[in-house]
């Protein structure tokens, strides 16, 4: 009996962070909920590379999303938005959620800025790409014990002909699929680390 062809990683993600409100009016306030979300189907797509040197980075990734979380629960009122959220953290002096939110960011930056680049590339490899997003974005801040488990990670990515299949059978679909949420993704994280860069957002 065939089995079911595999659905497009994009058909798959429960949220996109195209779908991710932003009150333009209220200084680019992000909903905590939407943008958990959305990072969370995000987090699939290291399955989607399909290495076991992925589930670190997975990981990370999902702990931060958890730390942001169970400070929403606490105080819902005043974490509807990701800078509320923040921002009322700090007052009661803690700071678990806000940092969890600064590493969130940082790997959520890695993961766009390496397949943007990728899509800009055609001819590069995604290993190629996730070396240099990350040599922009989370080396920097990590020990030397930790950026071995990123390198293994990265050479350990599929050959790009083999990804692209994963996001669709029809590939210039799929790529224009994959750019909008892209786009969403990186405007997101560029208002979140400027928002970070304030004083009343300092940790």
């Amino acid at each position: 009996m065939a089995t079911a062809p595999e659905k497009p990683f994009l058909e798959t993600i429960k949220k996109s962070f195209v779908d991710v409100s932003i009150d333009r009016k209220n200084g680019n306030a992000i909903s905590t909920s939407d943008f958990l979300a959305a990072s969370e189907s995000l987090t699939t797509l290291f399955d989607v590379l399909g290495s076991a040197a992925f589930k670190p980075v997975k990981s990370d990734m999902i702990g931060n999303i958890k730390k942001i979380r169970e400070r929403q629960l606490a105080a819902p009122n005043d974490s509807e938005t990701l800078q509320a959220l923040v921002i009322n953290e700090l007052k009661t002096g803690t700071k678990t959620a806000s940092e969890g939110l600064v590493w969130l960011v940082r790997g959520l930056d890695f993961t766009a800025q390496a397949l943007i680049q990728n899509l800009a590339q055609p001819n590069e490899e995604l290993s190629t790409s996730f070396r240099t997003a990350y040599g922009g974005t989370l080396k920097e801040h990590h020990s030397f014990l930790v950026k071995p488990i990123f390198s293994a990670a990265m050479s350990a990515t599929p050959y790009r002909k083999d990804f692209y299949v994963k996001l669709g059978s029809d590939q210039e679909e799929g790529h224009t699929a994959l750019s909008k949420w892209l786009a969403a993704l990186e405007e997101q994280v560029k208002i979140l680390k400027a928002f970070q860069a304030t004083k009343e957002a300092k940790i």
